[in-house]
């Protein structure tokens, strides 16, 4: 049976939560309009049908920042949560750097955040110069980084379920890009490529623990 919970937030903040989190999601420009249609529409019918939504297109960081605030901890939320989608796939790109940046500035939030981040872009770029490398430089500065994205508190249903949406369920296996039947590039598997991965992991389990043991609802669907 499923159990009523009150959020913290208001339904307009959730709202703009998740218009923030799908910008987010479509920034890299892999989404074609087939993906970005099924994206909002699992958004809105499965994730919150009890929203009243206004659009959901993409939102700028001044329409963020004005049902958020600037400077709170419903801000500093969110940016956890945009962290964690941005890095969902295993990859880290430019141009979703750019948009945390600026979600960062409007909502107030310390920049050493997102450059923390960046760090991700190198050691991508270091994957792909050296190929033999199979696992994350150890001493690359983000303990503040993994520290902060774990102080995030999941309070709310419709977001812990986009979470169990775009977070993967497992880590997916290690292959080999090949053409013309050769073997241009070996990509080891997402949990040694992301050196957040278990962040995320985490925060997967912890949005399924409250979906079943707070609201009362079936996380099957998401297993």
């Amino acid at each position: 049976m499923t159990i009523v919970v009150k959020s913290p937030y208001s339904s307009e903040q959730i709202a703009a939560w998740l218009r923030g989190l799908l910008t987010i999601a479509w920034a890299d420009g892999n989404f074609d309009d087939h993906e970005q249609q099924f994206i909002a529409s699992f958004t809105k019918e499965e994730l919150a049908p009890s929203l009243k939504w206004q659009s959901l297109e993409v939102i700028t960081p001044e329409e963020l920042a004005a049902a958020l605030g600037k400077g709170t901890p419903a801000a500093e939320n969110f940016l956890r949560t945009a962290v964690m989608v941005a890095i969902a796939d295993g990859t880290y790109s430019s141009s979703e750097d750019q948009v945390l940046h600026q979600f960062c500035q409007a909502l107030e939030q310390p920049e050493e955040i997102i450059q923390a981040l960046r760090h991700t872009l190198e050691i991508q770029d270091q994957l792909v110069s050296a190929p033999g490398i199979s696992k994350v430089p150890p001493h690359l500065p983000l303990d503040s980084l993994r520290e902060w994205l774990d102080g995030l508190d999941v309070q709310d249903p419709r977001v812990a379920r986009f979470l169990c949406k775009m977070i993967p369920s497992q880590c997916p296996f290690e292959r080999d890009v090949t053409l013309f039947g050769r073997k241009i590039v070996h990509i080891p598997p997402l949990c040694k490529i992301n050196p957040l991965y278990e962040q995320l992991v985490g925060l997967r389990f912890r949005a399924l623990s409250y979906l079943a043991d707070d609201c009362g609802e079936d996380v099957t669907p998401f297993i």
